[in-house]
């Protein structure tokens, strides 16, 4: 038995972590985008009692991926999984939330579970290996998003902002560790993205997420040399800001003119919205 599923990339535009006892309740606020590109897994069940993935035709570490099968899968039954993933990994991209979505989803399909499940396993994944907060609350909204609390739904509230916007992305420099940096976060992260939430609520607008996006990255601390070099000079040809959490810059606008500044750091990506979520695309 084998189906195929797809998990939409995520791109955090800005955040606050809202850590809690129970898994369900935790993860953050902010807002973010849902892209076009993401993730594609075929899943194939096996009696190994074993969870294998590959990543792009090569054996790697997928402890999230892993993790969420293995909770979903009865005792005794097994999987492969063959994840291709269309964007980056290290760069903001929300790579393992996709990836693991798109073979959680896969596998409810084939065991006949609630897709909930499929978000479930696939948060607590994220939670318990600090690759990710909100990721994959977002995915369920589509479009760009607004956590507007805290948690999976229903636990937590994620609203869709609106429907349409293409960006380009552009990574800039090298893989950053989403762990690494949720470990280290100072009192002036939170603090930020608390203000940034609430001001988007009172102005929840496409113009108005992205200026705080980019105040956010600003204000945050979080910004790198990398990043501020391709924000200098993209700075005139529209909106743009960083990616949570990656070497990478996304920009709304002018986007010819932007992907040529971006092309200069590294290699860019046309991006626009994607509102259908994590879904099966093939069975069989």
């Amino acid at each position: 038995m084998r189906a195929t599923g797809f998990c939409p990339g995520h791109i955090t535009g800005f955040f606050h972590p809202c850590p809690h006892d129970d898994v369900l309740s935790s993860g953050s606020r902010g807002a973010g985008m849902c892209v076009h590109l993401g993730a594609v897994s075929e899943v194939e069940l096996n009696d190994s009692g074993e969870v294998h993935v590959s990543i792009n035709r090569a054996e790697g570490s997928a402890l999230v991926t892993e993790a969420a099968m293995m909770e979903m899968l009865p005792p005794g039954m097994g999987a492969k999984v063959d994840t291709n993933l269309e964007l980056p990994m290290g760069s903001g991209f929300g790579m393992s939330a996709a990836g693991a979505l798109s073979a959680t989803v896969a596998l409810a399909d084939l065991l006949g579970l609630p897709r909930q499940r499929a978000f479930e396993a696939a948060h607590r994944a994220e939670i318990a290996n600090h690759s990710g907060l909100g990721d994959v609350a977002g995915l369920m909204a589509g479009g760009i998003e607004v956590r507007r609390r805290e948690g999976l739904p229903p636990v937590g509230e994620v609203v869709r902002l609106a429907d349409e916007l293409d960006i380009v992305a552009g990574v800039v420099g090298p893989r950053m560790s989403t762990a690494a940096v949720l470990r280290s976060e100072e009192d002036l992260l939170p603090r930020t993205g608390q203000e940034c939430h609430r001001r988007l609520l009172e102005d929840p607008t496409v113009d108005s997420f992205l200026r705080l996006c980019r105040s956010f990255a600003e204000r945050s601390g979080i910004i790198t040399e990398p990043v501020r070099r391709a924000l200098d000079e993209l700075d005139g040809l529209g909106p743009c800001s960083m990616v949570m959490l990656g070497n990478t810059v996304f920009a709304a606008g002018n986007l010819d003119a932007q992907e040529a500044v971006l092309r200069r750091f590294g290699p860019t990506y046309r991006l626009h919205l994607d509102l259908d979520g994590p879904r099966v695309i093939r069975r069989g």
